[in-house]
């Protein structure tokens, strides 16, 4: 494993925490099929009260995307188009392996690494 892939492996950990400390459960991390990979899977569910015929939560397709610096573009612009389509293929693929009653949505988190530490933004519903 060299360095880029062990910051990544400890960036999606720490998101992972990041998430569990906001009341998410985590599903899965680092599912992978033939269409691509999802770095994590987490379930959002709804504290209040729910209505018959809605979602009672998300089920959440999250990329996570780390930077040191930014001077090429925030971390965010990464996740281009063609990424996107293989976060979709790959999310079919595993709504096809696991049934939920869960709306699925898709979440950027950005990781920076700055002069204060590390900062987390987390992009719900980053694109559609």
């Amino acid at each position: 494993m060299d360095r880029s892939q062990l910051l990544g492996s400890t960036a999606e950990a720490e998101c992972a925490g990041y998430l569990r400390a906001k009341g998410y459960k985590i599903i899965a991390m680092n599912y992978s099929c033939r269409g691509g990979e999802i770095d994590i899977i987490a379930e959002q569910r709804r504290r209040t009260r729910v209505f018959a015929g809605t979602a009672r939560g998300f089920i959440v397709f999250v990329e996570v995307k780390m930077r040191s610096r930014r001077d090429f573009g925030e971390p965010r612009e990464a996740v281009t188009r063609r990424k996107q389509d293989r976060l979709r293929l790959a999310a079919s693929m595993w709504l096809a392996e696991h049934e939920t009653d869960l709306q699925p949505r898709f979440d950027v988190i950005e990781v920076l690494n700055g002069e204060r530490g590390q900062e987390f933004n987390h992009i719900e519903n980053a694109f559609e």
